[in-house]
């Protein structure tokens, strides 16, 4: 018999002063068996960093044609596709030519090494970034997750602080890969 996903239950409170977004959302997050609390966690991040009313998870690690996060249009067509960890350089390019913009957050204390393994692989998509979330800020992302939790995330020049009860966690991102600019 297979192992069922445990189900997450996070009120998630969001002050983007970067983006002038605010609101709460209630995410419910079903966490594969093989999915780490770390990883788990990386997921809400990167919703709080892009967190938007059309924002959803996707099947992650249960299906090999869908993001952790993604976002679409009325009509369908993916305008985010956001993984979290160390996807492979087929893997990335298949979502660069599915999607308007794609975004990776890789956490391990190993991301320098795939970096430097796939770097030069993708490098010419256009609408790929990649960010590197320190191991230890990842870790302590982790040592949050409760079955049910009360997040708030605040996010302000560039820099972004997660807090449950009396413990706060802040984030900084590492850019590997910056957003191409627009060609005039």
């Amino acid at each position: 018999m297979a192992l069922k996903s445990t189900i997450f239950k996070a009120d998630l409170q969001i002050a983007d002063m970067d983006r002038h977004y605010y609101d709460t959302h209630a995410l419910t997050l079903a966490r594969h068996p093989s999915e780490t609390d770390e990883r788990m966690m990386m997921r809400v991040l990167a919703f709080a960093l892009h967190a938007d009313p059309a924002l959803s998870f996707g099947k992650g690690l249960s299906a090999d044609d869908e993001p952790d996060l993604w976002q679409k249009d009325l009509t369908g067509a993916i305008d985010l596709w956001i993984e979290v960890g160390q996807p492979d350089d087929k893997r990335i390019m298949k979502a660069c030519g599915r999607a308007e913009r794609v975004v990776i957050y890789s956490y391990s204390a190993t991301s320098h090494i795939w970096w430097s393994q796939i770097g030069s692989r993708v490098e010419r998509a256009r609408n790929l970034e990649v960010y590197q979330v320190p191991a230890e800020t990842s870790q302590a992302l982790g040592r949050l997750a409760q079955r049910t939790m009360q997040l708030q995330c605040t996010i302000q020049d560039a820099q972004a602080w997660i807090t449950a009860a009396a413990e706060s966690v802040p984030v900084s991102l590492d850019t590997l890969k910056a957003p191409a600019t627009a060609q005039r």
